[in-house]
């Protein structure tokens, strides 16, 4: 698994590579100390998760987010890594993009999983705090119902709901009965018909529409 670092502090990409490049399926490709630079490396490079530090020089990890997604036919899956779970630009950074966030307090276990489970993309990462960042910025946004819910099959509906708790691919199969090819596949449906680019864009779209109440 190829992956790029991008933060502005010489000492943290050194750390983070220490930790990434010892674990035998994992490789670091390239690294980045401005937002500018992390879109051009991640050009070049073609890894496949980024850990991409939010607030960087030039431009910041929201902006460079949003123009490696938007240039590349097939883009990495970028983690955005923080200080604090709640702050606002890591939401802004999930909806431009991101498929999850990592606190720079992570242990480094938690940060290994992390690369590998956004790999995976089965299941969400950090999913109460992604809940809870998704359910308290949609009750400022006033709910607009928008056309991809009348598209939903019912099937695709409960699915889209569990998604949004945060469950796996396994777990939902396991609640609803199905195996998980059948979810992997409902899932699937879900993602292209709300036109979400993984489960992180949907869970936000699911609460920002009102899909899901934010309680």
């Amino acid at each position: 698994m190829r992956i790029v670092l991008a933060d502005d502090e010489r000492m943290v990409r050194t750390a983070l590579r220490v930790i990434l490049d010892a674990e035998p399926d994992l490789e670091v490709v390239g690294e980045a100390s401005t937002g500018a630079e992390a879109v051009s490396v991640v050009r070049e490079r073609r890894p496949d998760v980024v850990l991409m530090d939010v607030r960087m020089p030039e431009i910041d990890g929201i902006r460079a987010t949003e123009q490696i997604l938007a240039g590349m036919t097939e883009p990495p899956r970028i983690v955005v890594v923080t200080t604090f779970e709640n702050d606002a630009y890591v939401y802004d950074a999930l909806r431009a993009g991101a498929a999850g966030f990592l606190l720079k307090r992570a242990a480094a276990e938690e940060l290994v999983d992390a690369v590998r489970l956004v790999a995976r993309s089965d299941s969400l990462l950090y999913p109460a705090a992604v809940r809870g960042l998704a359910a308290e910025h949609a009750r400022r946004r006033p709910p607009a119902a928008p056309p991809w819910v009348a598209r939903l099959t019912e099937r695709e509906a409960e699915v889209l709901r569990l998604v949004a708790t945060g469950l796996t691919n396994a777990e939902i199969a396991g609640r609803m009965g199905v195996g998980p090819a059948t979810v992997k596949t409902h899932v699937a449906a879900v993602l292209s018909k709300t036109g979400a680019r993984d489960r992180t864009q949907a869970v936000i779209l699911a609460y920002e529409s009102g899909f899901v109440g934010a309680r």
